[in-house]
């Protein structure tokens, strides 16, 4: 089964509305929210880090920029990194881009989402690929993601 296959199962199975969108390759948010037809604040950009010894799974808005800062005091470590591209690919499968905003059971990997993401009446996100994306409801996100915690660790820029 696909990224894009299980966050479609998993949707269905738990009643969420949404809309899945083909489309072409979106390499950045700002493709996505263009091809969309979305701000590019409703976007979730989902993010990888290394936080001192484990892979954690952040999700932030794509109008505001992961504060390096924020993220070592709301997980107390000290240090912290962006997953490489091979790191990415044997944690998900997945190119840069593509990484959706899930956790369990979609990713395996704990799911952090910071407010900025869930002040937003929906969620768009590319899921699995660079070309599909799901455009869902903020309250049925919130309901089914498995997020282990919202926390304040992005900026404007």
């Amino acid at each position: 089964m696909t990224v894009l296959q299980a966050i479609l199962s998993l949707l269905e199975d738990n009643a969420a509305g949404y809309r899945h969108l083909a489309h072409e390759p979106t390499p950045t948010s700002e493709d996505s929210a263009r091809v969309r037809g979305e701000p590019l604040a409703v976007g979730g950009k989902a993010l990888i880090i290394k936080a001192a010894d484990r892979h954690i799974l952040l999700v932030i808005s794509a109008a505001r920029r992961l504060d390096s800062a924020k993220l070592k005091r709301a997980l107390g470590v000290k240090k912290t990194r962006f997953a490489t591209a091979d790191e990415l690919q044997d944690l998900t499968g997945l190119v840069p881009g593509a990484v959706p905003p899930f956790g369990e059971p979609i990713l395996p990997l704990p799911l952090y989402v910071d407010a900025s993401v869930l002040a937003n009446q929906r969620i768009a996100f590319n899921a699995g690929s660079l070309t599909d994306s799901i455009i869902m409801p903020i309250d049925d996100y919130r309901r089914i993601a498995s997020i282990e915690e919202v926390i304040d660790i992005a900026r404007d820029d």
